[in-house]
């Protein structure tokens, strides 16, 4: 399974609410056969521009990263459960390459050896 990270603006409410719109996205991402590996809050800012969503216009938010691993097919119908929730207000999905190992240059033994052409 691929690692994805989500990203998550949120409408800026106080903790309990926050922390069930949290519970509420973790237990969908399981629900839907992801295994969730971290949530990071970045806290509350300004947003960059006023964003309407849902019949409101929002200046500040609350921002989350969730770290999860889960099948290609989940990801549509996440983003499309996600853009429904009133509480959110702008959904990212974000694919997580692995990092390339130290061995080869992005993966390649092609391009291994051509690096070590140039650099000769």
């Amino acid at each position: 399974m691929p690692r994805y990270e989500l990203a998550l603006i949120v409408k800026a409410m106080q903790r309990p609410e926050t922390a069930a719109l949290l519970r509420r996205t973790v237990e969908t991402l399981m629900e839907r056969g992801a295994v969730v590996r971290g949530l990071e809050n970045l806290g509350e800012k300004l947003l960059p521009y006023k964003i309407s969503k849902h019949n409101e216009r929002h200046s500040r938010g609350g921002y989350f990263l969730i770290d999860f691993h889960a099948a290609p097919g989940i990801v549509t119908g996440l983003l499309d459960h996600l853009e429904r929730d009133i509480d959110v207000v702008r959904p990212t999905v974000l694919k997580n390459d692995p990092e390339p190992s130290n061995g080869s240059c992005c993966g390649s033994p092609v391009a291994s050896k051509l690096k070590d052409t140039v650099y000769k």
